[in-house]
């Protein structure tokens, strides 16, 4: 398998979740040059960590959004996402144990990934798409963006 290229088809409209994506991509790459590298089995593991925990941090944001947002298959939607980092955790858990799984998992988290970009997350884009757009332009004080201003920094001087 050679690596990943992204494809203009796998934009969900929803910066930051595409941003996310190229990002799980490049760790993908970076898999594939550790198997290829001199690091061998420490580099590999480093990236393998790496791919685990921002693809749990990338999902929790992403259901964040589909269930502020109201889409009515966020529920489904996080299931597939749970089922999937648990079939990844097998294998981080078989390579602790010294199974030289790396490409396997490589090649899972390739087709995986797509295939769920373009079917799975292209469901909810639209959904999400308008409700931040919504969220965004609502500019009155009980408003999201007043409420958050608020939340994170204090009172925001007018």
């Amino acid at each position: 398998m050679t690596q990943l290229v992204w494809q203009n088809d796998l934009n969900t409209g929803i910066a930051v979740i595409d941003n996310q994506h190229k990002r799980i991509v490049e760790m993908i790459n970076r898999l594939y040059s550790a198997r290829h590298g001199g690091g061998g089995r420490p580099a590999v593991a480093g990236v393998i960590e790496e791919l685990v925990d921002y693809t749990q941090s990338h999902f929790a944001f992403e259901e964040t959004l589909m269930e502020d947002a109201g889409y009515p298959l966020s529920r489904a939607h996080k299931k597939v996402h749970e089922l999937f980092i648990r079939r990844v955790d097998e294998y981080r858990l078989r390579f602790k144990a010294g199974e030289d799984v790396a490409e396997e998992l490589q090649q899972l988290l390739a087709r995986w990934l797509f295939n769920h970009i373009r079917n799975d997350d292209a469901g909810y884009a639209a959904t999400v798409r308008q409700s931040m757009a919504t969220l965004v332009g609502d500019r009155s004080e009980g408003g999201w963006l007043a409420r958050s201003l608020r939340r994170f920094f204090g009172g925001v001087p007018a």
